[in-house]
């Protein structure tokens, strides 16, 4: 296997484990965040609990994600010094600006919140947790700013050596796809954490554990869990307009077309048989064209009207990008019915819907995990859209049996982290927000 694979099998490890952390943590900094304003203006001291016993969930989480998270700004010196050299001007204020106006925010107020709760006022106590909420969606932003600027570079020029050049810094950060990717991104944060707190919470009704507080949790999840994925429809639908205006190959690949067409149908599972240009599957007629602006005739653009040697693992990215939207139809449904059984009365003796809850835990991050998959891979061949190839990108001093090293023990050392992780998140979920 070549060191570029191997560098890329590495990444794809590093961030995979990372993004399961800032999922949790972007929608936790916003249940603490609403549990503690319901504390100040109600004096209710079961939101007080709710707070706390988040405030100790987060903390886990957003400890792990930053210590994982750091080994991914190191492997863009180790094994991904080409991108590195091409692109550092534009790349490091980017994340100079995460690290100084987001990171620090957020991890010096988490503090306040974990360890100032009788030794700070409640309206600063309120304002803590208000910048912790801040400072990690300025994190997310920077991030996503990185990112979406790979997807879609703008504000830069090329110098006579070949390296990008910082032309213009508004232009960079708000490159065509920053907005509609950054909304996306928070709002299926938002998800994972509904899903989390909902799960945790109802477990414990069904357990008949920590009364009134534990039905109160339940009820500020369920309402967030109905609420999210309905706005995901929204930020998925201008998100998908945004990559077929601005990388149709990567749209074609999503949805399985080759063949240009006026009127395109839409797969809801399938398979894409990349040899003979053909996709095989449930579909509704017109479906893409309709969805994309409204127009049961609008064109959409094929595969086979770009080369193919840019072309992505088709039906690799088409696979993963149906899991995460079958998640997310999976999601609206049971959110919905939540909602529903909340409006009844009826939620808190649902046994089999309290049941289930907790075992959906780990559905929002497959669609997570998925939808950041298809949007990486997808891309391929170019880690810079248009202006860099990804084979061009990689280290050239770095041999495969190093890479091959550090990959195994990343592995090691993940799956040491995962398991810690979730030992100690169970020890916080059995003491409960009475602890």
């Amino acid at each position: 296997m070549s060191a570029v694979i191997l560098a890329r099998l590495q990444f794809a490890l590093t961030i995979c484990f990372h993004f399961l952390f800032p999922a949790m943590t972007l929608g936790t900094t916003l249940i603490i965040l609403i549990s503690e304003t319901l504390y100040l203006v109600k004096k209710d001291e079961t939101y007080k609990k709710i707070t706390d016993f988040l405030v100790r969930l987060l903390a886990l989480i957003f400890v792990v994600g930053a210590a994982t998270g750091i080994v991914m700004e190191f492997s863009f010196g180790t094994n991904w010094s080409g991108y590195s050299r091409a692109v550092g001007d534009i790349f490091g204020p980017i994340l100079a600006a995460e690290g100084v106006l987001a990171f620090f925010l957020e991890s010096v107020f988490l503090g306040v919140l974990l360890f100032a709760r009788n030794r700070v006022s409640p309206k600063v106590y309120w304002l803590s947790a208000l910048l912790v909420f801040i400072g990690g969606h300025l994190s997310a932003f920077w991030i996503v700013v990185a990112n979406s600027w790979m997807q879609t570079p703008a504000g830069y020029t090329i110098n006579e050596a070949g390296k990008i050049i910082l032309g213009n810094f508004g232009d960079a950060v708000f490159n065509p796809s920053t907005v509609v990717r950054y909304v996306h991104t928070v709002i299926a944060s938002w998800i994972t954490s509904s899903v989390m707190v909902a799960g945790i919470a109802g477990y414990y009704v069904r357990k008949g554990l920590h009364g009134q507080t534990a039905r109160t949790m339940l009820k500020i999840g369920i309402i967030l869990f109905a609420l999210t994925p309905l706005l995901q429809l929204g930020a998925g639908h201008a998100h998908a307009v945004n990559v077929i205006d601005l990388q149709p190959e990567k749209a074609a690949a999503m949805e399985g077309h080759f063949e240009t067409a006026q009127g395109a149908k839409i797969y809801a599972l399938g398979y894409v048989d990349e040899k003979n240009r053909k996709t095989y599957g449930i579909y509704i007629p017109k479906g893409l064209s309709f969805l994309y602006n409204f127009d049961w005739n609008s064109e959409i653009k094929g595969l086979n009207d770009f080369p193919k040697e840019d072309w992505p693992p088709v039906n690799f990215v088409f696979q993963v990008y149906h899991i995460m939207v079958g998640a997310g139809v999976v999601m609206i449904g049971l959110g919905l019915l939540g909602a529903y059984l909340l409006w009844k009365g009826r939620l808190y003796d649902n046994k089999w819907y309290l049941f289930m809850l907790p075992l959906l835990i780990p559905l929002p991050h497959i669609a997570h995990e998925t939808g950041w998959i298809a949007a990486e891979v997808g891309r391929q061949p170019w880690i810079i859209y248009r202006l860099m190839k990804t084979s061009d990108a990689a280290s050239v001093v770095v041999s495969a049996g190093e890479i091959t090293f550090s990959l195994i023990m990343f592995s090691l050392i993940y799956l040491l982290l995962g398991v810690m992780f979730i030992k100690l998140a169970i020890t916080i979920v059995r003491k409960g927000p009475a602890a």
